[in-house]
């Protein structure tokens, strides 16, 4: 048996209003909110006493979709710097396409986002950047030319 899809990636925040309002901004539709608790995720995640505020948010076109965890018990820790370079190991960004890129950075920047290098083009078939929003997270961008 093979994978049959990826389901969601899951991203631990402290502001899940700003967080959420990044994701929105970018195009993602909130798909539902709300407490998450007891011990069948205890047991899922391998935490103890787990009181959380999940959100699902969803593509335009249905299939890719972020989760994010504000944990309010126990609080979330930092694993690296805040604003890991992009050699940093682990996941790093999450790379989304979309149909203006120009538009979709200033849109973008209204939440607080940097840019993290340049807008750049990748031969004649896209124009790619990374982006940093809040809470140090890194999109990827990427406009199709052709």
């Amino acid at each position: 048996m093979a994978i049959q899809r990826m389901d969601n990636v899951l991203i631990v925040v402290e502001d899940l209003d700003a967080v959420i309002a990044f994701f929105v901004e970018l195009g993602m539709e909130l798909e539902g909110r709300g407490p998450v608790e007891g011990r069948w995720v205890e047991r899922v995640i391998g935490v103890d006493d787990v009181r959380q505020e999940v959100a699902m948010l969803r593509t335009p076109d249905g299939h890719g979709k972020v989760e994010l965890a504000m944990f309010s018990r126990p609080k979330a820790i930092s694993s690296e710097p805040r604003d890991a370079p992009a050699n940093t190991l682990g996941i790093r960004r999450i790379m989304f396409a979309v149909d203006d890129v120009e538009d979709t950075i200033a849109r973008l920047r209204r939440h607080g986002a940097e840019l993290v290098g340049e807008l750049e083009p990748y031969e004649d078939i896209f124009r790619l950047c990374y982006v940093r929003g809040p809470e140090g997270i890194i999109v990827g961008l990427a406009e199709q030319l052709r």
